[in-house]
């Protein structure tokens, strides 16, 4: 998830209570003709929405549902039970964070975009290759054809979803398939031993096979393209170069299968 730097208000006051809330991040929701806000704290709105943040105690300054935040008035008993049909706060709170719109300057937002765009690009990049070559594309490429493309970051999606819709877009401009590479990592139990083998299995999806020859491990593993390269050089380093990998195939991925 991208983790952006939003200083929407640095100092809100409410008069009615005098509960000072600094550093607010406000979503607000307009719902049956009226608006509700609530006051988050600032770079959790979006982890609570890509599902890494699962603490509400930690998004929300405060469990009120605000008409006006900055003013401090917070909403009456009848109006949420007339938009949201419920008056439990702290689960109009839930609705307003996964249905509202963050509110930002245009500076930050565009700061917002480019973090995310960064974190998109490198996932495509991770997750696709160039079916004609069987290799991972560079990211500049995946930037200047999603450009080139006219893709636009989507505020109320998470990078997965943005993610999955940039390969959608990028499939009309490119060669470009999803798929994970079947790999063949071969080295001497002396030259890393169980803690080379430990690092190179965690960056795999799944080991499908693995087998002594004599002194030697074989490994035979699923992997992302994006961890080929990255394999690759843990092998040379920790093997001095006598460590072996061969790229076996690529396996294409369904559409359902789960990536992330």
């Amino acid at each position: 998830s991208a983790a952006c730097i939003l200083t929407t208000m640095s100092k809100i006051f409410t008069p009615t209570n005098q509960i000072r809330l600094t550093n607010v991040a406000i979503v607000r929701l307009k719902k049956g003709g009226k608006r509700f806000e609530i006051a988050c704290y600032k770079n959790k709105v979006l982890s609570w929405r890509s599902n890494s943040e699962k603490d509400i105690d930690e998004v929300l300054q405060t469990h009120t549902v605000f008409t006006n935040v900055s003013k401090g008035q917070a909403a009456k008993k009848d109006e949420l039970q007339k938009a949201f049909n419920k008056t439990d706060e702290t689960e109009i709170c839930k609705e307003i964070l996964s249905k509202g719109e963050l509110q930002v300057s245009e500076k930050e937002r565009q700061s917002c975009l480019d973090t995310q765009l960064n974190s998109i690009v490198n996932s495509v990049a991770a997750l696709c290759v160039n079916p004609e070559t069987r290799r991972p594309y560079p990211a500049s490429i995946i930037e200047k054809s999603l450009k080139d493309a006219h893709f636009s970051v989507k505020m109320n999606r998470n990078t997965k979803q943005n993610t999955l819709e940039a390969i959608k877009i990028l499939k009309d401009h490119m060669p470009i398939e999803r798929s994970r590479m079947k790999l063949r990592v071969s080295f001497a139990g002396k030259e890393g031993g169980g803690k080379l083998k430990e690092s190179v299995v965690k960056l795999a999806n799944a080991v499908e096979h693995e087998e002594w020859d004599e002194a030697t491990l074989h490994l035979t593993l699923l992997i992302d393209p994006g961890q080929y390269r990255v394999i690759d050089e843990l092998v040379r380093n920790e093997t001095k170069g006598k460590g072996l990998l061969e790229l076996l195939e690529l396996k294409e991925v369904v559409e359902s299968e789960e990536l992330f």
